[in-house]
């Protein structure tokens, strides 16, 4: 296919993980158009949450803070599609702006940084996240730990553990991958530490009315991740679940059929409730919600009161 009257724009955060994401999606498109290197332009925009590194993500605005700069060049047509992680995209997003695209999932897993596994981390061992989930969860597992505030891209943090700052972190195994850290970290299994909903997913979006651009778009979605990852968000969306809220879940398809396990988690990890559905795939993001709704149901106050839903 010859290439498109101007340069496509890519719009990204400037982050060498997000850069390295954007520069994926357009390997996708170019092989999948036929497209030469100068048909698709990296457009890097600078993000509020890129900005304030200081604070838990959750004290200053939420996961809007990767998005909002971005949805407005969107809509006011700067960029042609938007690159994102999945688990940095809120679930209520703008009406113009749709999910058009995500790219085959990648590892989901964390990877721990600083010992070979959390049982092998020192007594009251410092761990450095910023995350309520991996903070929930390894409180759960080891109530002895100390959790401190850890923000920054992933050299800032991998330094931080290099230099003693904190003992541990975890970080995302994809992105650890996708920057070339193929060998740092111990991976968590999964059924250790449940992931974050929609880890290891890229997502690209568009507006609503460019039909042009869900058209190519169409090209490079993997089907399987993006109903797993429209289930995930939907357990979120019928929780209300926030960037407060302690919450884990991941959705798996394999022969039509899909299986989501779900966990919510008070912030202390003193009390957690999870459990697993499975559905066919074109009915997972029902079960999704059916599945929030028993765990809410299941869940103590305290606990019920981190949720919306």
């Amino acid at each position: 296919m010859a290439s498109p009257p101007t340069p496509l724009r890519i719009g990204s955060r400037g982050s060498p993980l997000a850069l390295a994401q954007a520069y994926m999606a357009k390997a996708a498109l170019a092989a999948a158009h036929g497209w030469d290197d100068e048909a698709i332009a990296i457009v890097p925009v600078r993000t509020t949450g890129d900005r304030v590194q200081d604070r838990p993500l959750a004290e200053i605005g939420g996961k809007a803070l990767w998005t909002k700069e971005l949805d407005r060049a969107l809509i006011e047509g700067d960029i042609d599609i938007a690159v994102h992680s999945m688990k940095d995209v809120e679930t209520i997003r703008p009406a113009e702006i749709v999910i058009a695209a995500m790219l085959e999932r990648a590892d989901m897993r964390d990877r721990l940084i600083g010992a070979e596994s959390i049982d092998a981390l020192p007594q009251g061992a410092r761990i450095g996240t910023s995350s309520p989930r991996r903070a929930a969860q390894l409180l759960s597992l080891r109530p002895d730990l100390a959790i401190e505030t850890l923000r920054g891209n992933v050299a800032t943090r991998l330094a931080a553990v290099e230099s003693g700052t904190v003992d541990a972190t975890l970080l995302a195994a994809a992105g650890l991958d996708r920057l070339g850290h193929h060998d740092i970290g111990a991976p968590i299994p999964i059924e250790t530490l449940l992931p974050a909903a929609q880890q290891g997913a890229i997502g690209i979006e568009t507006l609503g009315g460019r039909g042009d651009m869900r058209a190519l778009l169409e090209a490079i979605d993997h089907g399987a991740t993006h109903r797993c990852v429209a289930a995930e968000r939907a357990f979120l969306e019928a929780l209300g679940a926030d960037c407060h809220s302690p919450v884990a879940a991941l959705a798996q398809e394999e022969g039509g059929r899909t299986r989501l396990r779900g966990q919510l988690l008070t912030n202390d990890g003193g009390e957690t409730v999870a459990d697993t559905v499975e559905a066919p795939a074109d009915a997972a993001d029902e079960a999704a919600r059916d599945l929030a709704d028993a765990l809410l149901e299941r869940a103590n106050p305290a606990l019920r009161a981190l949720f919306a839903g």
